[in-house]
């Protein structure tokens, strides 16, 4: 197996575990509130965790889908932005990201 086809697979892996975890957070937070007003609060506080959880797992599979495609297309560790290779090390770190080490850099 390349190295490419590892990324894939660990790629394939995070984003089926991603999938796993949002169904989760969803039936998590269609389960109905309880009638007492303090549950009630404690329970909305917990919601609003689960939803910032079900964010960044949705922010975290469009990264991985659009690593998936850089993959197909033959593009997969070029950085988007500057074109120049992505070192192995970032990519074994970040399998998803686009950018370089100095791009990103450039964006924080």
């Amino acid at each position: 197996m390349t190295l490419i086809e590892q990324r894939r697979a660990a790629l394939l892996a995070r984003l089926a575990e991603l999938d796993s975890r949002l169904h989760a957070i969803e039936a998590e937070l269609e389960v109905p509130h309880a009638k007492d007003w303090d549950e009630q609060a404690v329970e909305r506080e917990g919601e609003e965790v689960l939803e910032q959880l079900g964010q960044a797992g949705q922010d975290e599979i469009r990264r991985i889908r659009a690593a998936l495609h850089r993959i197909r297309v033959g593009e997969y560790g070029v950085c988007v932005q500057c074109g120049e290779q992505i070192s192995a090390e970032r990519l074994d770190v970040l399998p998803a990201t686009p950018l370089c080490k100095s791009c990103a850099a450039q964006r924080d």
